[in-house]
Protein backbone atom coordinates (compact mmCIF):
# COMPACT_ATOMS: atom_id res chain seq x y z
CA UNK A 1 0.00 0.00 0.00
CA UNK A 2 1.13 3.63 -0.74
CA UNK A 3 0.39 4.66 2.68
CA UNK A 4 3.17 2.06 4.02
CA UNK A 5 5.66 3.33 1.66
CA UNK A 6 5.08 7.15 1.47
CA UNK A 7 6.87 9.79 3.59
CA UNK A 8 6.54 13.03 4.47
CA UNK A 9 10.50 13.95 4.47
CA UNK A 10 12.48 17.00 3.47
CA UNK A 11 14.67 15.75 0.31
CA UNK A 12 18.46 17.21 1.31
CA UNK A 13 19.09 17.73 -2.49
CA UNK A 14 16.04 19.44 -4.15
CA UNK A 15 14.05 20.28 -1.13
CA UNK A 16 10.80 18.09 -2.25
CA UNK A 17 8.55 16.79 0.98
CA UNK A 18 7.32 13.71 -0.45
CA UNK A 19 9.44 9.96 -0.52
CA UNK A 20 9.10 6.64 -1.25
CA UNK A 21 10.77 3.81 1.06
CA UNK A 22 14.31 2.94 -0.95
CA UNK A 23 16.61 0.32 1.42
CA UNK A 24 15.93 -0.30 5.20
CA UNK A 25 19.30 -2.21 6.28
CA UNK A 26 17.51 -2.39 10.01
CA UNK A 27 19.59 -0.95 12.87
CA UNK A 28 23.55 -0.96 11.81
CA UNK A 29 26.91 0.18 13.63
CA UNK A 30 29.00 3.59 12.40
CA UNK A 31 31.36 1.63 9.14
CA UNK A 32 33.98 4.43 8.90
CA UNK A 33 34.43 6.30 11.66
CA UNK A 34 34.26 4.33 14.67
CA UNK A 35 37.47 2.06 14.67
CA UNK A 36 36.45 -0.64 17.56
CA UNK A 37 39.73 -2.02 18.88
CA UNK A 38 38.33 -5.08 19.89
CA UNK A 39 35.99 -8.02 18.65
CA UNK A 40 34.12 -7.50 22.17
CA UNK A 41 34.08 -3.59 21.52
CA UNK A 42 33.06 -3.91 17.83
CA UNK A 43 29.66 -6.31 19.06
CA UNK A 44 29.07 -3.31 21.41
CA UNK A 45 28.84 -0.78 19.19
CA UNK A 46 24.90 0.72 18.93
CA UNK A 47 23.05 0.55 16.38
CA UNK A 48 21.85 3.59 14.12
CA UNK A 49 18.63 3.25 11.25
CA UNK A 50 19.29 3.12 8.18
CA UNK A 51 15.88 4.21 7.00
CA UNK A 52 16.49 5.18 3.24
CA UNK A 53 14.25 6.78 1.03
CA UNK A 54 14.28 8.15 -2.30
CA UNK A 55 13.14 11.90 -3.49
CA UNK A 56 10.17 11.30 -5.84
CA UNK A 57 11.18 14.87 -7.29
CA UNK A 58 14.55 14.28 -8.23
CA UNK A 59 15.42 10.68 -7.45
CA UNK A 60 17.87 11.97 -4.42
CA UNK A 61 18.06 9.03 -2.09
CA UNK A 62 18.91 9.37 1.34
CA UNK A 63 18.16 8.84 5.40
CA UNK A 64 15.04 10.22 6.75
CA UNK A 65 16.69 9.34 9.87
CA UNK A 66 19.70 10.43 9.78
CA UNK A 67 21.58 12.49 13.16
CA UNK A 68 24.37 14.29 12.69
CA UNK A 69 24.93 13.78 16.73
CA UNK A 70 25.80 10.60 16.20
CA UNK A 71 29.02 11.06 14.08
CA UNK A 72 32.02 11.76 15.69
CA UNK A 73 33.82 13.65 13.42
CA UNK A 74 35.73 15.24 16.20
CA UNK A 75 37.22 12.24 17.32
CA UNK A 76 38.28 9.89 14.76
CA UNK A 77 38.16 11.71 10.74
CA UNK A 78 36.82 9.62 7.85
CA UNK A 79 40.02 9.08 5.91
CA UNK A 80 39.94 8.10 2.23
CA UNK A 81 42.19 5.67 0.69
CA UNK A 82 44.24 8.05 -2.32
CA UNK A 83 47.17 5.74 -2.79
CA UNK A 84 45.46 3.46 -5.44
CA UNK A 85 46.51 3.73 -8.95
CA UNK A 86 43.33 4.12 -10.70
CA UNK A 87 42.14 6.27 -7.89
CA UNK A 88 45.61 8.13 -8.29
CA UNK A 89 44.51 8.68 -12.24
CA UNK A 90 41.16 10.42 -11.61
CA UNK A 91 42.67 12.85 -8.27
CA UNK A 92 45.62 13.84 -11.20
CA UNK A 93 42.41 14.70 -13.76
CA UNK A 94 40.55 16.14 -11.04
CA UNK A 95 43.67 19.01 -10.63
CA UNK A 96 43.65 19.15 -14.15
CA UNK A 97 40.11 20.19 -14.61
CA UNK A 98 40.46 22.63 -11.65
CA UNK A 99 43.67 24.48 -12.87
CA UNK A 100 42.02 24.88 -16.26
CA UNK A 101 39.57 27.19 -14.84
CA UNK A 102 42.23 28.90 -12.70
CA UNK A 103 44.29 32.03 -13.39
CA UNK A 104 47.75 32.33 -12.59
CA UNK A 105 47.97 33.25 -9.18
CA UNK A 106 44.97 31.52 -7.95
CA UNK A 107 43.31 31.46 -4.59
CA UNK A 108 41.69 28.06 -3.59
CA UNK A 109 39.67 27.06 -0.44
CA UNK A 110 39.19 23.45 -0.27
CA UNK A 111 35.98 22.83 2.53
CA UNK A 112 36.84 19.18 4.21
CA UNK A 113 40.38 19.04 2.86
CA UNK A 114 41.48 16.13 4.62
CA UNK A 115 44.94 15.52 4.68
CA UNK A 116 45.06 18.24 2.32
CA UNK A 117 46.40 15.91 -0.52
CA UNK A 118 44.07 17.88 -3.78
CA UNK A 119 45.72 21.13 -2.53
CA UNK A 120 49.54 20.19 -2.48
CA UNK A 121 48.90 19.34 -6.17
CA UNK A 122 47.41 22.55 -7.00
CA UNK A 123 50.21 24.16 -5.18
CA UNK A 124 52.78 22.13 -6.91
CA UNK A 125 51.17 22.63 -9.97
CA UNK A 126 50.57 26.29 -10.00
CA UNK A 127 53.47 27.61 -6.59
CA UNK A 128 52.05 31.35 -6.92
CA UNK A 129 48.78 30.82 -5.41
CA UNK A 130 47.21 30.73 -2.34
CA UNK A 131 45.36 27.50 -0.76
CA UNK A 132 43.05 27.33 1.80
CA UNK A 133 42.09 23.85 3.67
CA UNK A 134 39.45 23.80 6.25
CA UNK A 135 38.84 20.47 8.13
CA UNK A 136 37.83 20.41 12.22
CA UNK A 137 38.62 17.03 11.89
CA UNK A 138 41.72 16.16 9.81
CA UNK A 139 45.80 16.74 10.44
CA UNK A 140 46.86 18.59 7.00
CA UNK A 141 50.10 17.82 5.58
CA UNK A 142 50.53 21.57 4.46
CA UNK A 143 53.82 20.54 2.45
CA UNK A 144 56.25 22.56 4.11
CA UNK A 145 53.95 25.84 3.93
CA UNK A 146 52.33 25.48 0.56
CA UNK A 147 48.79 25.04 2.15
CA UNK A 148 47.70 26.82 5.16
CA UNK A 149 45.19 25.04 7.50
CA UNK A 150 42.37 25.94 8.90
CA UNK A 151 40.75 23.75 11.59
CA UNK A 152 37.94 25.17 11.61
CA UNK A 153 34.16 24.87 10.03
CA UNK A 154 33.92 27.35 6.55
CA UNK A 155 31.19 29.48 7.32
CA UNK A 156 30.45 31.60 4.08
CA UNK A 157 29.11 34.40 5.99
CA UNK A 158 32.80 34.91 7.47
CA UNK A 159 35.41 33.17 5.32
CA UNK A 160 34.25 33.75 1.84
CA UNK A 161 35.12 37.24 2.63
CA UNK A 162 38.13 36.79 4.40
CA UNK A 163 40.15 34.64 2.14
CA UNK A 164 38.27 35.91 -1.12
CA UNK A 165 38.94 32.54 -3.60
CA UNK A 166 38.45 32.20 -7.22
CA UNK A 167 37.31 29.04 -6.39
CA UNK A 168 35.78 27.16 -3.76
CA UNK A 169 36.15 22.73 -3.88
CA UNK A 170 34.51 20.16 -1.50
CA UNK A 171 35.09 17.10 -2.26
CA UNK A 172 33.21 13.94 -1.08
CA UNK A 173 31.94 15.99 1.62
CA UNK A 174 27.97 16.91 1.10
CA UNK A 175 27.34 13.05 1.20
CA UNK A 176 28.06 13.59 5.11
CA UNK A 177 25.89 16.54 5.46
CA UNK A 178 22.26 16.52 6.87
CA UNK A 179 21.49 19.37 4.29
CA UNK A 180 23.55 20.16 1.92
CA UNK A 181 20.85 22.27 -0.56
CA UNK A 182 21.31 23.86 2.53
CA UNK A 183 24.79 24.52 2.68
CA UNK A 184 24.91 25.45 -0.87
CA UNK A 185 22.14 27.91 -0.74
CA UNK A 186 24.38 29.59 2.21
CA UNK A 187 27.49 29.70 -0.33
CA UNK A 188 25.67 30.99 -3.24
CA UNK A 189 24.34 33.62 -1.24
CA UNK A 190 27.28 34.43 0.36
CA UNK A 191 28.73 35.38 -3.27
CA UNK A 192 25.37 37.14 -4.47
CA UNK A 193 26.15 39.22 -1.00
CA UNK A 194 29.61 39.99 -1.72
CA UNK A 195 28.98 40.71 -5.27
CA UNK A 196 31.97 38.36 -6.31
CA UNK A 197 32.28 35.73 -8.81
CA UNK A 198 33.13 32.45 -7.48
CA UNK A 199 33.51 29.03 -8.91
CA UNK A 200 32.35 25.80 -7.37
CA UNK A 201 33.48 22.70 -7.83
CA UNK A 202 31.59 19.69 -6.19
CA UNK A 203 32.52 15.92 -6.14
CA UNK A 204 30.42 13.16 -4.27
CA UNK A 205 30.20 9.46 -5.18
CA UNK A 206 27.09 8.53 -8.14
CA UNK A 207 25.10 5.73 -7.32
CA UNK A 208 23.30 5.74 -10.37
CA UNK A 209 25.31 2.37 -10.69
CA UNK A 210 22.77 0.99 -7.56
CA UNK A 211 19.79 0.98 -9.58
CA UNK A 212 21.37 -1.38 -12.30
CA UNK A 213 22.68 -3.26 -10.00
CA UNK A 214 21.12 -3.70 -7.15
CA UNK A 215 23.52 -2.99 -4.38
CA UNK A 216 23.51 -2.32 -1.19
CA UNK A 217 26.70 -1.81 0.51
CA UNK A 218 26.91 2.17 -0.68
CA UNK A 219 24.64 2.75 2.25
CA UNK A 220 26.13 2.72 5.64
CA UNK A 221 25.14 5.57 8.19
CA UNK A 222 28.16 8.12 8.06
CA UNK A 223 26.69 8.64 4.42
CA UNK A 224 22.86 10.52 4.64
CA UNK A 225 22.88 11.87 0.88
CA UNK A 226 23.19 9.67 -2.08
CA UNK A 227 23.41 11.73 -5.48
CA UNK A 228 21.82 10.45 -9.07
CA UNK A 229 22.74 12.49 -11.79
CA UNK A 230 20.20 13.86 -11.97
CA UNK A 231 19.88 14.48 -7.72
CA UNK A 232 23.34 16.31 -8.29
CA UNK A 233 22.34 18.51 -11.17
CA UNK A 234 19.28 19.88 -9.71
CA UNK A 235 21.05 20.94 -6.42
CA UNK A 236 23.85 22.69 -8.69
CA UNK A 237 21.09 23.99 -10.65
CA UNK A 238 19.04 25.69 -7.95
CA UNK A 239 22.21 26.74 -5.20
CA UNK A 240 24.43 28.56 -8.66
CA UNK A 241 23.80 30.80 -11.00
CA UNK A 242 24.97 28.99 -13.85
CA UNK A 243 26.75 25.12 -13.79
CA UNK A 244 29.33 24.85 -16.75
CA UNK A 245 29.83 21.29 -15.80
CA UNK A 246 28.76 18.07 -15.00
CA UNK A 247 30.49 14.82 -15.77
CA UNK A 248 31.57 11.45 -14.19
CA UNK A 249 34.83 9.91 -13.29
CA UNK A 250 36.30 7.48 -11.80
CA UNK A 251 34.39 4.53 -14.29
CA UNK A 252 31.17 6.29 -13.27
CA UNK A 253 31.00 5.66 -9.33
CA UNK A 254 31.47 9.90 -8.48
CA UNK A 255 29.88 12.95 -10.26
CA UNK A 256 31.53 16.36 -10.27
CA UNK A 257 30.25 19.96 -11.08
CA UNK A 258 32.12 23.36 -11.90
CA UNK A 259 29.63 25.93 -11.17
CA UNK A 260 29.72 29.83 -10.98
CA UNK A 261 28.29 31.62 -7.96
CA UNK A 262 27.84 35.50 -7.33
CA UNK A 263 25.19 36.99 -9.87
CA UNK A 264 21.93 36.83 -8.18
CA UNK A 265 20.90 40.06 -7.34
CA UNK A 266 17.22 40.02 -6.22
CA UNK A 267 18.32 37.59 -3.39
CA UNK A 268 20.40 40.54 -2.12
CA UNK A 269 17.66 42.95 -2.12
CA UNK A 270 14.98 40.77 -0.86
CA UNK A 271 17.73 39.92 2.45
CA UNK A 272 18.28 43.97 2.62
CA UNK A 273 14.97 44.70 2.88
CA UNK A 274 14.72 41.94 5.62
CA UNK A 275 17.44 43.01 6.96
CA UNK A 276 15.86 47.14 6.85
CA UNK A 277 12.84 45.73 8.41
CA UNK A 278 15.09 44.27 11.08
CA UNK A 279 16.77 47.58 11.73
CA UNK A 280 13.43 49.91 12.16
CA UNK A 281 11.62 47.04 14.33
CA UNK A 282 14.26 47.32 17.05
CA UNK A 283 14.03 51.26 16.68
CA UNK A 284 10.16 51.35 16.96
CA UNK A 285 10.77 48.99 20.12
CA UNK A 286 12.90 51.73 21.70
CA UNK A 287 10.52 54.53 20.34
CA UNK A 288 6.82 53.21 20.79
CA UNK A 289 8.33 52.14 24.31
CA UNK A 290 9.56 55.87 25.55
CA UNK A 291 6.17 56.41 24.03
CA UNK A 292 4.38 54.35 26.07
CA UNK A 293 6.22 54.98 29.14
CA UNK A 294 5.22 59.03 28.19
CA UNK A 295 1.71 58.02 27.83
CA UNK A 296 1.70 56.14 31.45
CA UNK A 297 3.42 59.40 32.88
CA UNK A 298 0.65 61.42 31.59
CA UNK A 299 -1.92 60.17 33.92
CA UNK A 300 -4.27 59.66 31.16
CA UNK A 301 -6.76 56.77 31.28
CA UNK A 302 -5.49 54.66 28.41
CA UNK A 303 -7.69 51.69 27.12
CA UNK A 304 -5.82 48.66 24.47
CA UNK A 305 -8.26 47.32 21.86
CA UNK A 306 -7.49 44.04 21.20
CA UNK A 307 -6.44 41.49 23.58
CA UNK A 308 -5.25 38.08 21.97
CA UNK A 309 -3.57 37.66 18.69
CA UNK A 310 -2.07 40.67 16.83
CA UNK A 311 -2.68 42.86 19.87
CA UNK A 312 -1.27 40.82 22.41
CA UNK A 313 1.90 40.52 20.04
CA UNK A 314 2.04 44.13 20.23
CA UNK A 315 1.61 44.22 23.83
CA UNK A 316 4.69 41.82 24.50
CA UNK A 317 7.11 43.61 22.09
CA UNK A 318 6.70 46.96 23.36
CA UNK A 319 6.12 45.87 26.64
CA UNK A 320 2.75 47.79 27.25
CA UNK A 321 2.60 45.69 31.33
CA UNK A 322 -0.50 45.39 33.20
CA UNK A 323 0.80 47.35 35.90
CA UNK A 324 1.25 50.36 33.99
CA UNK A 325 -2.50 49.70 31.15
CA UNK A 326 -4.23 47.43 33.23
CA UNK A 327 -7.22 48.40 30.59
CA UNK A 328 -7.66 46.33 27.94
CA UNK A 329 -11.06 46.00 26.26
CA UNK A 330 -12.21 43.55 23.15
CA UNK A 331 -14.94 43.80 20.79
CA UNK A 332 -15.65 39.83 21.04
CA UNK A 333 -17.94 39.10 24.12
CA UNK A 334 -16.41 35.86 24.64
CA UNK A 335 -13.04 36.95 25.05
CA UNK A 336 -13.99 38.65 28.31
CA UNK A 337 -12.67 37.18 31.21
CA UNK A 338 -9.92 36.04 29.71
CA UNK A 339 -6.29 37.44 30.00
CA UNK A 340 -3.79 38.61 27.33
CA UNK A 341 -1.04 36.19 27.23
CA UNK A 342 2.26 36.97 28.32
CA UNK A 343 0.92 40.34 30.32
CA UNK A 344 -1.79 39.43 32.12
CA UNK A 345 -4.52 42.40 31.88
CA UNK A 346 -7.45 40.90 32.33
CA UNK A 347 -10.03 41.31 28.55
CA UNK A 348 -12.96 43.52 29.29
CA UNK A 349 -15.81 44.23 26.91
CA UNK A 350 -15.41 47.04 25.30
CA UNK A 351 -19.27 48.44 26.85
CA UNK A 352 -16.98 49.32 29.97
CA UNK A 353 -15.50 52.44 28.05
CA UNK A 354 -19.19 53.39 27.51
CA UNK A 355 -19.58 54.62 31.56
CA UNK A 356 -16.30 55.00 32.25
CA UNK A 357 -14.34 56.57 29.20
CA UNK A 358 -10.79 56.17 27.85
CA UNK A 359 -8.69 59.65 27.35
CA UNK A 360 -6.61 57.25 24.47
CA UNK A 361 -7.39 54.35 22.83
CA UNK A 362 -4.73 52.64 21.62
CA UNK A 363 -6.08 50.18 18.04
CA UNK A 364 -2.62 47.93 17.77
CA UNK A 365 -4.54 46.46 15.04
CA UNK A 366 -4.07 49.05 12.26
CA UNK A 367 -6.15 46.94 9.79
CA UNK A 368 -9.16 46.99 11.51
CA UNK A 369 -8.77 50.13 12.94
CA UNK A 370 -11.49 51.83 10.47
CA UNK A 371 -13.89 48.83 11.42
CA UNK A 372 -13.10 49.97 15.28
CA UNK A 373 -13.68 53.60 15.65
CA UNK A 374 -16.80 52.71 13.75
CA UNK A 375 -18.00 50.46 16.68
CA UNK A 376 -17.24 53.28 18.61
CA UNK A 377 -19.05 55.64 17.10
CA UNK A 378 -22.34 53.05 16.77
CA UNK A 379 -21.91 52.00 20.41
CA UNK A 380 -21.22 55.46 22.08
CA UNK A 381 -17.86 55.16 23.15
CA UNK A 382 -15.72 58.24 22.40
CA UNK A 383 -12.02 59.40 22.85
CA UNK A 384 -10.41 62.35 22.26
CA UNK A 385 -7.07 60.59 21.03
CA UNK A 386 -6.83 57.33 18.93
CA UNK A 387 -3.75 55.83 18.52
CA UNK A 388 -2.17 53.41 16.02
CA UNK A 389 1.32 52.06 15.47
CA UNK A 390 2.26 53.50 11.68
CA UNK A 391 5.94 53.37 10.73
CA UNK A 392 7.84 52.89 13.96
CA UNK A 393 5.87 55.11 16.23
CA UNK A 394 2.45 55.85 18.03
CA UNK A 395 0.23 58.31 15.48
CA UNK A 396 -3.06 59.85 15.80
CA UNK A 397 -5.53 57.58 13.68
CA UNK A 398 -7.83 61.25 13.22
CA UNK A 399 -4.94 63.58 12.17
CA UNK A 400 -2.19 62.00 10.90
CA UNK A 401 -1.24 60.31 7.05
CA UNK A 402 -1.65 56.95 7.09
CA UNK A 403 -3.19 54.01 4.60
CA UNK A 404 -5.49 52.86 7.40
CA UNK A 405 -8.27 55.01 6.46
CA UNK A 406 -10.67 55.55 3.71
CA UNK A 407 -9.61 58.95 2.32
Amino acid sequence: MLADSLHASTCPACGHFVAVSFFDGGAQPLATIAWPQSAEEARAMPGLPLSFVCCVDCGHVYNKDFDYAHVPYSNKPNLMFNRAPIWGAHLKHVRDLILDHLPPQPVVVEIGCGEGHLLRALAEARPAGRYIGFDPNAAVDTGDGQVEARKELFDPAIHLEECAPHMVVSRHVLEHLMNPLGFLQRLSFAADWLQREVRLFIEVPCIDRVFETGRVADFYYEHNSHFTTASFSRLLENCTARVELIEHGYNGEVIQGLAALGQAAPRVEIAKQALQFSADAKLARTTIGRQLAELHASGRRVAIWGGTGKSAAFMNYYGADAKRFPLVVDSDRDKAGTFVPGTGQEILFRDVLIADPAEVVIIPTQWRAQDIVAEMGRCGISAPTILIEHRGRLIDYRSDEHPYRDK
